[in-house]
């Protein structure tokens, strides 16, 4: 009987799978748009004689094929006539990408990490319910350790340990819960950073929601077909990121996105957004964003108009030879600076903004008049809202891992006490908002999810970890357990906050830079006692000093190089050291 049982219900994933894939496919042969098809015949052919291999990949076939392809592959899988190893690498490697899907074969194979996208880290508790669904079949194949969940330094969350056919599965439903990941990886505009204190900030200039959620549907809906997969912005040169920052605060790092959009006062008293660009992290380079010198009132369709010229900007000029030089920074400094970009810009939008002031608004003498705070909120813990009967409750994710059992225990809690909503930090963190009854939130948690803490320490409360070799194929170090322990020996070491990042490579996704202290994977050498010789050993290279908020500053160059982390009791005393050295102040709050 049981095996009749499970004889229908694979017929009928089959069914479904045959029919989203016969009804994608008629979609596709009916609309001839493509990403490619927006490009300006210039642009494909400078890719034709210059574009680097995945460009000319991209070429070929285009990505946004993936948005039906990926049922009809799905479909042939789950029929046993298609295997994943079988699958053409522009596909598993490039263009599945668009779908938000990151195979990840050389460390678990056959699987693949899904990204979605959480515009200004809004969560649902049915959404977390339907993740760890998926997530509890694939830990049937890949283990409960490997099928699991990522906070991202972007308020955002991925799925790890997703076969092919999961995957396809998972993202036929994220509709039903008003969630996407089509076009949230590779050569797209990421996750819409915001404010995770939107609508319950005292100090906040302006509530990011709006303005976040309308980016996200710009990005990813068809506005011919209402649909998600927008191929318009389907072939840019990079990825691209963009954040709104609600106040001086910044909670959302606003000055390392390749766009952002900074609340700022007037000093004729109506209220905008400042424009800043080019801000990024890479291997060949990392940089903060420049002032554009340009102010745009606050507006919804303001700050639609300014991304979509600045998009169409860098999709149809941007470079697409050494990818290494294709991020936005690059295109604004071969325009001649912010001054001459900002002039195109004006010039694309046919002066749109000529009846309203344009030079950019002195924040700091706002500041110095005391117009606006600065002061940073501290994001874990419980704290009054503008309503004092509500609070908001900040509870530390270490290092932003979530099991499949917490991310339904984070439901259940946000179900009782914060009407079914969660909001994710940059910091990898979860906020409740809106919470009667914060401390029988807080109980509840310490039974169903004790790893999670409302007063974590000072150290391991405030660190950042990028995934690392665990999973990421870059990483040269592995960094989530690593950091976990550095950090917690850091707490009864230092006992003040600082702020702790540990990135496996030097991309950065951990954003090491704007950390007080910075651990970058790199490579070290050790004297082997019994050889004499020196061997090759795991080890990183220190970063100090970033800054985050109305006056951050990235740490460019490592103060320390080649450190070994074999010995924790060792690379501790040299961290020590170094703060003391360079009389490191706590900044963390």
């Amino acid at each position: 009987e049981n095996y009749f049982r499970n004889s229908i219900h694979e017929m009928m994933q089959l069914f479904i799978f045959f029919s989203l894939s016969c009804m994608c496919r008629s979609l596709q042969m009916s609309d001839p748009r493509t990403g490619i098809s927006y490009l300006p015949k210039t642009t494909v052919d400078r890719i034709n004689v210059e574009g680097n291999k995945i460009e000319k990949t991209k070429l070929e076939k285009d990505p946004s094929k993936a948005w039906t392809d990926l049922y009809e592959y799905a479909a042939a899988i789950r029929s046993e006539t298609l295997t994943w190893e079988e699958l053409e690498a522009g596909d598993a490697n490039i263009r599945l990408k668009w779908c938000g899907l990151l195979s990840r074969f050389k460390k678990v194979p056959g699987t693949f990490m899904m990204r979605l996208r959480k515009p200004n880290g809004i969560l649902r508790s049915d959404a977390l319910r339907l993740y760890a669904d998926a997530l509890e079949d694939a830990a049937i194949t890949v283990g409960q350790e490997t099928a699991v969940a990522d906070i991202t330094t972007r308020q955002n969350l991925q799925l790890r340990g997703l076969t092919l056919d999961q995957a396809a599965d998972l993202i036929a439903k994220l509709p039903d819960v008003n969630v996407t990941c089509h076009q949230s990886a590779m050569d797209n505009v990421r996750n819409i950073v915001g404010s995770p204190l939107a609508g319950i900030d005292q100090d906040e200039l302006l509530d990011t929601r709006p303005y976040c959620n309308a980016l996200n549907d710009l990005i990813t809906i068809d506005p011919d077909t209402n649909k998600r997969g927008n191929p318009k912005w389907g072939n840019l040169p990079r990825k691209f990121n963009i954040a709104v920052s609600s106040s001086p605060a910044d909670y959302a790092h606003a000055k390392i996105n390749d766009l952002a959009f900074e609340a700022a006062t007037h000093n004729d008293g109506n209220l905008g957004f400042n424009v800043v660009v080019g801000g990024y992290f890479s291997a060949r380079r990392s940089t903060h964003a420049i002032d554009l010198g340009l102010w745009i009132p606050a507006s919804v369709s303001n700050v639609l108009d300014v991304s979509t010229a600045i998009l169409e900007i860098f999709r149809d000029e941007g470079f697409r030879g050494d990818r290494q030089k294709a991020r936005f920074m690059w295109l604004v400094e071969a325009c001649g600076g912010a001054d001459a970009f900002k002039l195109k810009l004006l010039e694309k939008l046919k002066n749109e903004f000529s009846q309203f002031p344009i030079d950019q608004v002195d924040t700091h003498q706002n500041v110095a008049n005391n117009a606006v705070s600065i002061d940073r909120k501290p994001m874990i813990g419980v704290f009054p809202q503008q309503s004092q009967s509500l609070s908001r409750v900040g509870m530390h994710v270490p290092v932003g891992r979530l099991s499949l059992e917490e991310l339904r225990a984070l439901a259940d809690a946000a179900e009782q006490h914060s009407g079914s909503e969660l909001r994710l930090t940059v910091e990898q963190n979860v906020i409740f908002p809106n919470v009667k009854n914060p401390h029988a939130l807080i109980e509840q948690l310490g039974i169903s999810a004790s790893r999670l803490s409302a007063t974590p320490g000072p150290v391991s409360g405030n660190t950042v970890s990028c995934t690392g070799s665990q999973f990421c194929p870059l990483a040269i170090i592995e960094t989530k357990a690593f950091a976990t322990r550095i950090s917690q020996r850091l707490d009864d070491a230092l006992g003040m906050p600082l702020r702790l990042h540990v990135t496996g490579c030097p991309n950065s996704c951990g954003q090491v830079q704007m950390a007080d202290i910075g651990l970058m994977g790199a490579p070290a050498r050790r004297i082997d006692p019994e050889t004499g010789k020196a061997k090759a050993v795991p080890g990183c290279n220190v970063f100090l000093g970033g800054t985050i908020g109305h006056n951050s500053k990235l740490s460019l160059e490592p103060v320390l190089k080649g450190l070994p982390i074999d010995d924790e009791d060792e690379l501790v005393g040299a961290l020590i050291d170094l703060i003391e050295k360079e009389k490191l102040q706590a900044t963390a709050v």
